[in-house]
């Protein structure tokens, strides 16, 4: 009864805190990042379960992909600017759906890219500021912060002891961009986009990548149609501008890298 006690208590204080904001106004996160870990394995789980709906690709059979996309991933992490590089998993999948422009990260560094981005993008850039923009919403924990917010701590402890299974399935929808009861706030976006260019300062890719996707879009009158994982609030435009901004407050490189080998992986998916 003491510990059924102190975990009602833990919960009350959690929600009660879960609409302070700390220094960077961003909403703050009681919940210990052990949740993260637990929880991010949990809904990876929950992933690999449903091949129907996240038809991911083979690791083995397509392992020249799975190495290329790591890669990436790797460039990112070793910016020495992500806080959970050595806690979280940051273990990649690649969903095969060419109909449908999107990422998504969970909790604890679970990151799922489908093959339709990949093939949308047109240069390795691009997609470094895509990943580097998802790797922010782990690392940054927006997604720990936005599922506080609407559910509680009291139902997020509830799923991660095993006790509401069933509100895994909504988690899942909600991070895959199925749902909108979990979509990033402005200003996580801004964040995830602010990092994006900070990760990649520190390496071999044009730090403002992230851009490129937007003005695509952009070019060819699609905005409205921005996937969840790069919401459009703020619309592209600002977005664009934004990224452009940060790049040049750091002093960073925005020559592309722009290898030839992009095509190669893209080439190595599936069609």
């Amino acid at each position: 009864m003491k510990i059924l006690n102190k975990l009602w208590f833990a919960a009350i204080v959690i929600a009660f805190v879960s609409c302070k904001k700390d220094d960077e106004n961003k909403p703050f996160v009681l919940l210990p990042v052990q949740n993260d870990i637990d929880l991010g394995l949990q809904v990876s789980e929950e992933i690999a379960a449903n091949p129907t709906e996240y038809p991911i690709l083979d690791e083995t059979e397509y392992a020249e992909a799975y190495t290329y996309l790591q890669g990436i991933t790797d460039e990112i992490l070793n910016s020495g600017k992500l806080v959970y590089k050595d806690k979280f998993a940051w273990k990649i999948h690649i969903i095969h759906d060419d109909e449908v422009l999107n990422a998504f990260a969970t909790p604890g560094g679970y990151i799922y890219v489908y093959t339709g981005l990949i093939k949308y993008l047109e240069q390795e850039d691009d997609l470094a500021g895509v990943m580097g923009h998802e790797l922010a919403h782990a690392d940054r924990r927006h997604s720990m912060q936005q599922m506080q917010k609407l559910y509680g701590a009291n139902l997020i402890l509830s799923i991660l002891v095993g006790s509401n299974p069933s509100q895994l399935g909504e988690i899942v929808a909600g991070l895959a961009g199925n749902a909108t009861a979990l979509a990033f706030s402005r200003d996580n976006e801004e964040d995830a986009d602010e990092y994006s260019v900070i990760y990649l300062a520190e390496g071999k890719y044009a730090c403002n990548g992230a851009y490129s996707f937007f003005q695509k879009l952009i070019d060819s009158d699609q905005a409205g149609k921005t996937p969840k994982f790069l919401s459009t609030h703020p619309d592209p435009a600002s977005r664009v501008e934004d990224i452009n901004a940060k790049a040049t407050e750091l002093g960073c490189d925005t020559t592309p890298l722009a290898p030839a080998s992009y095509e190669d992986f893209k080439n190595s998916l599936p069609e």
